[in-house]
């Protein structure tokens, strides 16, 4: 069953604007009942659900919602407090819970929050476990709870951001250090603020940390990895070796060198399979990555003899390839990687370690090392379409302008057009070698979608 069946869930997670359906406190609730009673088995032990956050001001709307959901059929809770994603898909696994929540809405800003969740195993809920607990939100809300002696605990857990810290730094090789290294690191008033700048301290970097007064209003406002304008005007004011951008839920991470240049998590991935091959650390001689990366990290890797498994986009599904073909790096173009040897999903900090331990190894600077190849041209559209709105990408005339456009582009480059999983946008990509004929072919499908917009 396809992700168009679902009625809440989408590409990651539930999410929406706070307050409004389907980010409410009653759908946060009946998230709880729902997915305790998916996964609680019928043994008499004590059953726990972790849950960590961001630091969105509706945080502090959904996770008491969650709780109750949660404590009401039975289940003890763990609340973490602002914490990145991936550190939560640990602690599900380090402290045996049978599920674990994360409240974020990633990149977005602070009017939107979701609802993320993670199997015992640290990984994200496949389509399964997602259409059954939908099943089981529809039901009665007073159906399939605990008796007053088996109601569930919530407790907080004060040292989960130490714990976390420490399960960073061991990824980074033994023996490296940080030492006479300067990093800004932007954390995007995000999940990130107090780990990240503290774990690149403790390795012994000089450490210049921005976005990290969260006020609950200003994730991802003006900076992280959606804005590096921040991050480029720190590293050139501070003369920073190197720039760390985060996104809010830190799961993502974007690269800027020492003269304020970008770096996407295509030329990460890149660096990462590049150095992994030669310390014979790749599980196989490829990589996982998305239909939105370059073509120019296609070739790349076939010139250091390491494939390119394409796969749909969302890290869900670059997970899904890495596992179903034994492959230990992938991720997006977005900035998320995944290190299957060190996390279940993207960290943003621990491929910012990847590619701080290659830079101390190398002795270069990030201008050198970390731009391997030259991307083909490659424009990217977003069209924003009413939320709630049919789906413009199934209109005859969108239809008819992705064929008339992929025959123009045959043989000499490739199209996507996709409608986004997390957000009311229709995401339209083309790339090849002759930009003209890219932009000439994106504009005419972007086109064709305002207009079915207009009619829908």
């Amino acid at each position: 069953m396809t992700s168009a069946s679902r009625t809440y869930f989408g590409t990651d997670g539930i999410r929406g604007t706070a307050n409004a359906h389907p980010m409410t406190p009653e759908i946060a609730l009946r998230v709880g009942l729902a997915a305790g009673k998916r996964f609680m088995s019928r043994d008499e032990r004590r059953h726990l659900v972790v849950i960590g956050k961001d630091t969105r001001l509706s945080g502090y709307m959904i996770e008491p919602a969650l709780v109750a959901g949660f404590t009401a059929v039975g289940m003890d809770v763990r609340l973490f407090g602002p914490l990145p994603t991936p550190a939560v898909a640990m602690m599900t696994r380090s402290l045996r819970a049978d599920l674990g929540v994360m409240i974020s809405a990633s990149h977005n800003g602070f009017a939107d929050n979701g609802i993320k969740l993670f199997g015992p195993d640290g990984y994200k809920m496949s389509d399964a476990d997602e259409l059954e607990i939908e099943r089981l939100m529809e039901e009665p809300l007073d159906r399939g709870l605990a008796p007053p002696q088996r109601l569930g605990r919530a407790q907080r857990i004060d040292d989960a951001q130490a714990r976390y810290v420490e399960i960073v730094k061991a990824t980074f090789p033994k023996g490296l250090r940080l030492s006479g290294m300067r990093i800004v690191i932007d954390a995007a008033n995000g999940a990130g603020y107090k780990v990240a700048p503290t774990a690149l301290y403790e390795l012994g970097a000089e450490v210049i940390p921005i976005g990290v007064d969260p006020n609950g209003f200003n994730i991802n406002a003006e900076c992280g990895s959606t804005d590096p304008r921040a991050l480029r005007e720190a590293v050139r004011r501070y003369r920073a070796d190197i720039g760390i951008a985060l996104d809010g839920d830190a799961d993502r991470v974007l690269i800027m060198d020492e003269k304020g240049a970008l770096i996407d998590g295509d030329q990460l991935m890149a660096l990462i399979a590049r150095e992994w091959k030669r310390a014979g650390a790749l599980s196989k001689p490829a990589i996982a990555a998305t239909l939105m990366s370059n073509l120019g990290l296609e070739r790349f890797l076939k010139s250091i003899g390491v494939g390119l498994e394409r796969t749909k986009v969302g890290d869900r599904y670059v997970v899904e390839a890495m596992r179903a073909k034994g492959l230990n790096v992938g991720g997006e173009q977005s900035g998320h990687i995944i290190l299957s040897d060190f996390s279940t999903t993207g960290d943003g900090l621990i491929a910012a370690l990847q590619v701080l331990a290659a830079l101390v190894q190398a002795e270069k600077p990030v201008s050198e090392l970390c731009h391997l190849f030259e991307p083909a041209p490659q424009v990217l559209e977003n069209v924003k379409y009413e939320r709630g709105a049919a789906d413009p990408t199934k209109a005859t005339r969108v239809k008819t302008a992705i064929k008339a456009a992929e025959e123009r582009l045959n043989g000499k480059g490739r199209l996507v057009v996709r409608k986004s999983g997390t957000e009311p946008l229709v995401r339209i990509m083309a790339e090849g070698d002759d930009e003209a004929l890219v932009r000439d072919v994106v504009g005419d499908v972007a086109d064709a979608v305002r207009e079915a917009g207009k009619a829908a």
